[in-house]
């Protein structure tokens, strides 16, 4: 092969020759960024494209975003021809899921409900519906069919070369057989790329590797945390009563999905239980390559998904295929701007669904690059909620055996993975154990989720999405909050010391609120985008002129960090990462006063330890920071203690406990807590797209400070323009039976105006409780708000709601400031 000449440089240098490289290639030359190169090792779609089962499938997904991007990318697929000249063998036959038990009907339906509000032609049918359009299903076990008429199949390798072409065709030059293989770096940034016949200097780098791209990041410094695993579809001999005509089918109960190919069947699977490949790291000349098939792991894998089609056993298989495709660690995709390195792009790890969002996502990261923010929520798949030791080879090994099969599971609520567990535990961990906590993976951390009460087993056997055993348990500790005291560990709360002459003036810089005023006082801010929407809600804490005391979620962990270091840049001012040294103990609830009174020297009366207070305070043989603060809407308290003597600390609070009423709470507690006094979660219910304004934070935003803040020329011009089009809002629902979730749709006098973004059960309230982004339907006021009829749409049956954009639970916050 003839090694083609290469540029000494380009604007961007696109690494990984995919249908992901090409379709970020494809969308940068759209928005006009045409000095493009894209480098392969070897031949584009050689890797894990060329053996996609090329589905193309809208519904499913109860993320906006990744539905936006399915529907973006169904209607490329469609059009690309026209542009391009090259077929993408987009073939639009349909798609059926089917609900084979009570679980997947009450999942599909929700998830039905929300992908209609979004633009999914979706529509419930009857097993004997799913039989009339795919004859050779068997349906005798069904419950119900999901059938969208517009989605269906492409051919991968079609798809890439048609976008690989109409990038040509504005500009971008792909080369293949060139490898990268590392690149240049210069003060916290990327600078280039090298390869064996020579550098090319770039601005930007993307690295859309697929599953090398974990070794192509390590290179430079950077964290991707996919594995590939082994992935198998197989391919029956012809099957006369086939047609190619016939929708997609999807039985996750079965582990399988169906579709015509070459006249016979093409049966794809998803097992629960999967083989990681080559953890050590994938063969660089590993090209359109297959894995010897293990037919003893996946025969009865195998003959479960058949018995669907039972004809598909009756005839012979043609092929048995074996290949490699990458998985995450939570099953999202990894995109975005590395952490480690200022424009180093990442998209990879798409989890068996490169083909079906391949196009929005090129759409979305060419957007992110161009203009420096990213257009939609991109909280969940953000590279940076992930951490280092999830590139660990034990980790990759011991997670992704989960990984694939979660494709297909029952997607309950509040589904914790299982594998990979007690990578972090907090100090008081064997503690808490002992008060039989049930523990959840948060963030890699053991975070105790409730208490099973004495006699009772913390061990969760059954999966519902009904009332579990534990409720009753959950809402016990709900009303010992509201009654008495709770103690609550939340030690994985991200934790920052940051101090240094330009530390007041950077934070503040950075705040939304004034946060550089007395110190010994907390200040609950935003940090805005230079768009003016929502980058971090967080806490400041100051502590002294100089000294600062941040405090953010597990999830935001390093996207929090990194902010900072990006802004402080070679000022004086410097940033600890304290998490692991400081135990989060939380005392919240109308007695938390009484009881560490009852332990301190400090006076904590109101008017000495006012609301927002942050003090160090005596407790036992500990020096400890206390805040006064909620995230529940009680009076209560955060304390900050160094880990050696969080067990201390703990034993004490809990020796006192008994004569207040305490009692032990977990995340169950916080959020039903929280939900109901409208307390706002980043990442959750708040998103990068959301204004303050629009989000209900605007009392945290000081327009008039001295020096103002990243994002307040955007805030202001948007002010102007007059009210906000949307708002977020508390949802209610009436009936105390159901339960929400996330992403049911709320209606205001009989139209769909939003979806709830997160939400618990409120059992003050008495009923469901939830935050929904309420966009139009009538004035966006209170008065408009309680004048309208409201419903939401739970498993597609609409319940009476009311819609608040004041808190429902102590709206003048009489009880917090007591």
């Amino acid at each position: 092969m003839a090694v083609p000449d290469l540029p000494h440089r380009a604007r961007v240098v696109i690494i990984g020759g995919g249908v992901i490289g090409c379709s970020v290639a494809y969308h940068l030359a759209h928005l006009g960024w045409t000095d493009v190169v894209l480098l392969e090792r070897d031949r584009l779609t050689s890797g894990t494209t060329w053996h996609a089962a090329g589905l193309m499938v809208t519904f499913g997904s109860t993320s906006e975003t990744s539905t936006e991007m399915r529907k973006y990318t169904r209607d490329l697929y469609a059009r690309l021809e026209a542009e391009t000249g090259l077929a993408t063998g987009f073939a639009p036959v349909g798609f059926i899921e089917v609900a084979a038990d009570e679980g997947r009907l009450e999942e599909y339906r929700r998830v039905s409900a929300f992908n209609r509000y979004c633009g999914v032609d979706v529509e419930e049918i009857s097993p004997a519906e799913v039989q009339q359009l795919f004859p050779l299903a068997r349906t005798d076990d069904l419950l119900a069919g999901f059938y969208v008429r517009d989605d269906g199949r492409v051919n991968p390798v079609d798809v890439t070369m048609s976008l690989a072409k109409g990038a040509r065709q504005l500009g971008v030059r792909i080369v293949e057989g060139i490898s990268a293989t590392g690149v240049l770096r210069e003060r916290g940034a990327v600078t280039g790329v090298r390869t064996a016949h020579g550098d090319i200097e770039a601005e930007y780098v993307v690295n859309c590797g697929g599953m090398w791209a974990r070794e192509l990041a390590a290179a430079a410094g950077v964290t991707v945390p996919l594995q590939a695993a082994e992935h198998y579809y197989l391919i029956t001999e012809q099957i006369p009563e086939i047609s190619r005509d016939w929708p997609v089918l999807e039985d996750p109960s079965s582990y399988g999905y169906f579709r015509e190919e070459v006249g016979g069947l093409m049966v794809g699977l998803f097992e629960p239980v999967c083989a990681p490949w080559k953890v050590e790291g994938v063969p660089g000349d590993f090209s359109f390559g297959e894995i010897p098939p293990d037919w003893d792991r996946m025969g009865p894998y195998v003959e479960r998904a058949m018995s669907r089609v039972p004809m598909s056993l009756e005839v012979g298989i043609k092929k048995f295929f074996c290949g490699p495709e990458s998985f995450t660690p939570d099953l999202q995709p990894i995109v975005g701007e590395a952490p480690e390195l200022r424009n180093y792009f990442v998209a990879a790890g798409l989890n068996s669904i490169g083909i079906l969002t391949g196009g929005g996502l090129g759409r979305v990261l060419a957007h992110w690059i161009t203009t420096g923010r990213p257009d939609v929520d991109i909280t969940g798949f953000d590279i940076d909620r992930l951490h280092t030791y999830q590139a660990n080879p034990e980790y990759r090994r011991t997670r992704t055996v989960e990984s694939l099969g979660m494709v297909y599971q029952c997607h309950y609520p509040g589904r914790s993975m299982q594998t990979a567990r007690g990578a972090k535990r907090s100090a008081l961990h064997h503690r808490l154990e002992a008060e039989r906590a049930h523990f959840k993976d948060v963030s890699g951390w053991e975070g105790a989720d409730w208490y099973a009460p004495e006699g009772e087993s913390p061990l969760v056997t059954e999966l519902s999405w009904g009332r579990r055993h534990w409720f009753p348990f959950w809402a016990e500790e709900h009303r010992a909050a509201r009654d008495t005291v709770i103690v609550m560990d939340m030690s994985f709360m991200a934790k920052f010391l940051v101090e240094g002459r330009d530390a007041a003036r950077l934070l503040d810089r950075l705040s939304a609120n004034h946060v550089d005023g007395e110190a010994g006082t907390i200040t609950y801010t935003q940090w805005l985008n230079e768009g003016g929407t929502i980058e971090a809600d967080l806490t400041v804490t100051k502590l002294d002129a100089d000294r600062f005391w941040v405090v953010a979620s597990d999830t935001a962990h390093r996207h929090v960090h990194t902010r900072m270091r990006r802004a402080f840049g070679d000022a004086h001012a410097h940033v600890a990462d304290v998490t692991s040294a400081y135990a989060q103990i939380n005392l919240q609830g109308p007695r938390s006063r009484e009881l560490l009174q009852s332990l301190t020297s400090i006076d904590l009366a109101n008017e000495a330890f006012p609301y927002r207070a942050a003090r160090e305070i005596d407790l036992g043989f500990a020096r400890v920071l206390c805040i006064r603060i909620t995230y529940l809407g009680e009076l209560g308290y955060e304390l900050y203690v160094p880990t050696e003597q969080a067990v201390h600390v703990y034993d004490r609070l809990v020796a006192a406990g008994p004569a207040f009423g305490l009692r032990h709470a977990g995340l169950k507690a916080l959020a039903s807590l929280r939900m109901e006094k409208g307390y706002r979660d980043y990442g959750h219910d708040i998103d990068n797209t959301d204004s303050p304004f629009e989000a209900g934070l605007g009392f945290a935003v000081a327009l008039d400070k001295p020096g103002g803040f990243i994002g307040r020329d955007a805030v202001l011009a948007a002010r102007a323009a007059g009210p906000p089009a949307r708002r977020l809002a508390q949802v209610f629902v009436h009936d105390p039976e159901p339960q929400l979730f996330h992403a049911e749709v709320v209606h205001r006098d009989g139209v769909a105006v939003g979806y709830v973004r997160a939400a618990s059960y409120g059992h003050t309230l008495g009923g469901a409780v939830g935050l929904a982004m309420i966009e139009g339907g009538g004035p966006m006021t209170h008065d408009g708000f309680d004048a309208s009829r409201w419903e939401v749409d739970i498993a597609g049956r609409r319940y009476p709601a009311s819609v608040s954009l004041r808190p429902l639970y102590d709206p003048t916050n009489a009880r917090i400031k007591s």
